[in-house]
């Protein structure tokens, strides 16, 4: 008899397991010298991050050969788009902040299947904070279930880039101005515990950085969308994304996703590619 398909919940196992031994090693680098670089698009990149990556290929495909591989930290190979099932891992985001010596750095692993995130892991090992998710399951928090904890009448949360900031300013939102964690797997996933009300996210994300995240705040109902394009679809031969929009509460989506789509653009209508329209603004930093 065929051996039985493995189950999305034997694969959140798998990520959670790996996870944790990926956050000692990159721990056992943190807050000492450490050897970084800037890659070809001016973001750092560490040796820790490369070891990272080594030990989760090893792992993770050891375990589930027949998987597909993306990786922040290894050359694309096409042929995960001939794979239902792909991993997508970013061994250390928020790899700035990592090393700065802020603790909100984070393993994100997830398994995509059919360009869907089915489980997903967030680790931020400093904080002792594991956050996981499969597919119709709900999501955990440190194995509990996340549940949002409601701030009654204060003005929402929300981080964005200074010119996000002066358009939803602009446009008559109240708000205030939320604390940017390096991590935007990390951040996302604040908008499920309520340390966020919004997550307001230029366009240049790619899969790894969001798979994960995206999967826990679907499970705890939180609206997580490409602002041009719906909830984001993975495992694609682009993975790429437009600016993103996660939010606690449907009635700042006009103004949020207006903002957003101000600063950014969206693809041109007549062609539909992956060009982006001329963004109103040229800021693009503080993701």
């Amino acid at each position: 008899m065929p051996a039985p398909a493995t189950t999305y919940s034997d694969d959140l196992e798998l990520l959670r397991s790996s996870a944790v031994s990926a956050g000692i090693i990159a721990s056992s680098f943190f807050r000492r010298p450490v050897k970084s670089w800037d890659k070809e698009n001016s973001s750092p990149v560490s040796e820790a991050d490369i070891l990272v990556d080594r030990y989760l290929a090893n792992a993770l495909l050891q375990a589930r050969p027949d998987y597909g591989w993306l990786s922040e930290e290894t050359a694309d190979n096409p042929s995960r788009l001939n794979c239902e099932r792909v991993f997508v891992v970013d061994p250390i985001d928020g790899t700035g902040g990592f090393l700065r010596g802020e603790d909100s750095w984070t393993v994100s692993l997830a398994v995509v299947e059919n360009g869907v995130p089915v489980a997903g892991v967030v680790y931020a090992p400093v904080r002792d904070e594991m956050y996981d998710a499969v597919k119709g399951e709900g999501a955990r928090l440190n194995g509990r279930t996340l549940e949002r904890s409601r701030r009654a009448g204060a003005a929402p949360v929300i981080p964005a880039a200074g010119a996000v900031h002066q358009e939803m300013q602009a446009a008559g939102l109240h708000y205030t101005r939320g604390p940017y964690y390096p991590s935007l797997a990390y951040r996302l996933v604040q908008v499920a515990t309520g340390k966020l009300d919004a997550v307001a996210s230029r366009r240049g994300s790619q899969d790894w950085d969001i798979a994960a995240a995206a999967l826990i705040l679907d499970e705890c109902g939180v609206d997580i969308a490409d602002v041009c394009a719906g909830f984001p679809l993975f495992n694609r031969r682009d993975v790429r994304h437009g600016a993103l929009a996660a939010l606690s509460d449907m009635s700042l989506k006009p103004l949020v996703h207006a903002a957003l789509i101000k600063v950014y653009g969206c693809p041109a209508p007549e062609t539909g590619d992956a060009e982006l329209s001329t963004p109103t603004h040229t800021d693009l930093t503080n993701g």
